[in-house]
């Protein structure tokens, strides 16, 4: 390993060794106390860190290595799919997510500029930020729309709020409404914003929905690259590239998910070798669930204003209504 890599490596450590001791503590509370989901209580134990005395300048580094934790235990996960299932299911769970995000976009688009009167470039944010992945939709739109810095900001801030509410939410109504795996699953894919929220809670309920979560989600996630063309050619100024917008909203785990699944049905991997997987995926998402914890902020979100909240909970509460009626109907 170079000069470089070494100085890399320990510089990420320390942060790395937070996520380690915090998710080891929510496993080991979780296996001594019945009922206690460890991936939640990680997310909690991360807050808590968080809220509390703060990250330490020293984590910060390796507390940042969660999205890549996340997105490699995602791209894991694909080891788990089962294709024929898959198929047999696939064309309505498509079809669900086209039109959860198609219609999602243009309620937002209508409520927060026609009823509440935002600007136009901040609905655009909340509209792909609702409908299609969270923080990371509106980052990428704000950079095709250019947006200034303090829309996204109150995007942001209005969208962790709900990912922070919707994770404790949804698992308790897991709990209380008589769903299979597979339609909690695919109901929390269609509803929640972001994937890793998505994830906790499909894997709170069982691991079941844990995987027809994370389908359900990367199918919604796979429109950004559509999403963001559009609104490319909505502001476009004559100079727009529309092929590189494509290319750039596609998530790259989610390549890596299907290559993983399709391997995997391939039958070329033994046992062992799927099981080591399992064991992989597992402990990334507990690592990545401590630092969607430590990401949560209450005082940031206290600052946010409270007209994009209003818009955010009027789409969560039209969108999870309706997604529940379809998907209690059609699978």
């Amino acid at each position: 390993m170079s000069a470089a890599g070494r100085s890399r490596v320990r510089r990420l450590l320390p942060g790395v060794g937070l996520l380690v001791v915090l998710a080891a503590g929510s496993m080991l509370v979780a296996g001594v106390v019945p009922g206690v989901n460890a991936l939640l209580l990680g997310v909690f134990f991360g807050a808590l860190v968080a809220n509390t005395v703060g990250v330490p300048e020293w984590a910060e580094a390796g507390v940042g290595t969660q999205k890549l934790l996340l997105e490699t235990g995602i791209v894991l996960l694909g080891a788990r799919i089962a294709l024929d299932e898959l198929a047999a299911s696939g064309p309505v769970v498509l079809g669900l997510v086209v039109v959860t995000v198609v219609a999602g976009v243009g309620f937002v688009e209508l409520l927060a500029g026609r009823v509440f009167g935002l600007a136009e470039k901040t609905s655009s944010l909340l509209a792909a930020s609702a409908s299609v992945c969270g923080v990371s939709a509106a980052t990428a739109i704000a950079g095709t729309i250019e947006a200034d810095g303090e829309s996204l900001a109150h995007v942001v801030a209005a969208v962790l709020l709900f990912d922070a509410l919707t994770l404790a939410l949804f698992p308790i109504a897991g709990d209380l409404l008589p769903l299979s795996g597979q339609e909690f699953g695919v109901w929390v894919g269609l509803s929640m914003f972001s994937t890793g929220p998505v994830t906790a809670a499909g894997f709170a309920h069982s691991a079941v929905a844990g995987q027809w979560a994370t389908v359900t989600k990367l199918a919604r996630n796979s429109m950004l690259g559509a999403v963001a063309l559009w609104y490319a050619f909505r502001y476009a100024d004559g100079e727009t590239d529309s092929l590189r917008g494509l290319l750039d909203g596609v998530p790259r785990f989610l390549v890596g998910f299907g290559l993983v699944a399709g391997l995997t049905n391939s039958g070329v991997l033994s046992a062992d070798a799927l099981a080591a997987i399992d064991t992989a995926s597992d402990t990334l998402f507990a690592l990545a669930f401590v630092g969607l914890g430590l990401d949560v902020r209450l005082a940031a979100m206290r600052e946010t204003g409270l007209t994009p909240v209003a818009v955010l909970a009027a789409q969560l509460l039209a969108v999870s209504a309706v997604s529940l009626a379809l998907v209690t109907a059609l699978l």
